[in-house]
């Protein structure tokens, strides 16, 4: 018979991860990298739970010895000195925020879309319609850049301004791809999902447009470059 302290929870020893969670900063910090849509680094857990950076590594540190957290190094960071990012495990809880039949879904509907001839274009058609509804919530922001900008960061995307070519184009890089996190990605169809989705918010918006669109197919890739009107 198997004793409770050698049952899993989501394939992780019960026990160890009971007493990951039972300390308070830790179980926060859980449900910050859950809440997140893109890995946090250690100084974003720190801000965000209001402690010092060295009362939180340690804890990070715990966390993913009993393999609550994953972490990559993001070489963006200062020269010489890469971040650690961390994110949810595949086996962690994940306190409601993402349940774990959407990641399965998603790769289920671009297998549908893939499997009846969709094309890149149907899916940019998709997705328009999804980025003018997503719009009208943003009615108040203050330009469709910011509001853009918003939008993109909480789907995932760690987006970065910087300037365009001309003084009235901004040029918005994608940090980081979700769509990357299916189990099966059709670059075609998630590629043209998300520029539809672009297409169809700022349109909805109304006080720009979009200028260039860029995959991993172009020499500067995974950014959309916005203009003002």
């Amino acid at each position: 018979m198997t004793s409770p302290a050698d049952r899993t929870v989501s394939g992780l020893p019960r026990l160890d991860v009971l007493k990951a969670l039972g300390d308070n900063t830790r179980y926060a910090i859980s449900v910050e990298l859950a809440a997140s849509p893109v890995p946090l680094a250690t100084a974003e857990l720190a801000e965000r739970l209001d402690l010092h950076p060295n009362t939180v590594r340690p804890h990070l540190e715990r966390m993913r010895d009993v393999g609550l957290v994953d972490v990559e190094v993001d070489a963006r960071g200062e020269v010489g000195r890469p971040q650690h990012r961390y994110s949810p495990s595949a086996g962690a809880p994940s306190f409601g925020f993402e349940p774990p039949v959407m990641p399965m879904l998603a790769g289920a509907m671009v297998q549908v879309a893939r499997s009846v001839g969709g094309s890149a274009d149907d899916a940019a058609a998709a997705g328009r319609a999804q980025g003018r509804a997503d719009a009208d919530r943003y009615a108040a922001a203050p330009s469709a850049l910011e509001a853009l900008v918003a939008e993109l960061d909480r789907l995932g995307f760690d987006p970065a301004v910087s300037d365009g070519d001309d003084a009235d184009t901004a040029v918005v890089a994608f940090g980081r791809c979700p769509f990357g996190d299916l189990p099966s990605i059709d670059t075609d169809l998630v590629c043209g999902l998300h520029r539809g989705l672009i297409e169809g918010f700022v349109e909805q918006m109304g006080d720009a447009e979009i200028r260039e669109f860029c995959t991993a197919a172009h020499r500067h890739p995974c950014r959309v470059a916005v203009a003002t009107r």
